[in-house]
């Protein structure tokens, strides 16, 4: 991290992935933590995150993105998962419609659990398989555009958009926090309280044009 005035400072910020079982949210975070996929994985056991950094303003910023890890087959996502979350990636399988229909479930939810200043995008996932859409990407703009939310469309399987719609977030994150508390003593105690030590798993650092609307072609 540059040297400034925040020198030391450590930038932390929490980031669910939400939606329904099997869209894809566990290799979304592999693929942008680890650059990994894997076309056999099962439904995750246990609570399941990653940290990684990028540099914003010269300042290190790091995200700790948590994925569900199973319980959205329960519907038990647990407020606790949600408590101190900045920022969220709202995720469906475009080849099945079911999946998009329940987002509205999960924006109701997260909206019941979190702050309105997080920074929501909806994500599309699994545009590779577009001989088998089942959501057009017009009805995925429409959504998100009705709903204050970002949008991409992404794959976890050939890395398409997946790099660009984490580090919007985490961006955008930062921007609303900047604006407003970021060098304040309370959000700075706050930031301080809610820390998880964790191992840094990567860094994300590349800066890259961003458009609200972007998907795969």
């Amino acid at each position: 991290m540059d040297s400034s005035d925040d020198e030391g400072e450590e930038y932390l910020f929490k980031v669910v992935i939400i939606g329904d079982s099997a869209v894809g949210k566990s290799n979304l975070l592999s693929r942008y933590a680890r650059n990994e996929f894997n076309p056999h994985s099962k439904a995750t056991i246990g609570v399941e995150f990653q940290t990684q950094s990028m540099e914003i303003d010269g300042k290190e910023v790091k995200a700790q993105i948590w994925d569900t890890a199973g319980q959205e087959r329960f519907r038990a996502v647990t407020s606790a998962y949600y408590r101190g979350a900045v920022g969220a990636l709202i995720v469906y399988d475009i080849s099945r419609s079911t999946t998009f229909d329940s987002v509205s479930r999960w924006l109701e939810e997260l909206n019941t659990h979190s702050e309105t200043t997080v920074a929501r995008m909806l994500v599309g996932n699994k545009c590779d398989l577009e001989n088998i859409r089942a959501v057009s990407v017009e009805d995925g703009k429409n959504l998100a555009e009705q709903n204050g939310l970002f949008f991409m469309e992404t794959s976890a399987l050939d890395s398409t958009n997946v790099k660009t719609a984490f580090e919007m977030v985490i961006r955008e994150i930062y921007n609303n926090v900047s604006r407003k508390v970021l060098n304040s003593d309370s959000y700075k105690a706050e930031l301080s309280k809610n820390r998880v030590t964790l191992a840094n798993n990567g860094d994300g650092g590349s800066k890259q044009e961003q458009s609200k609307y972007s998907c795969c072609s």
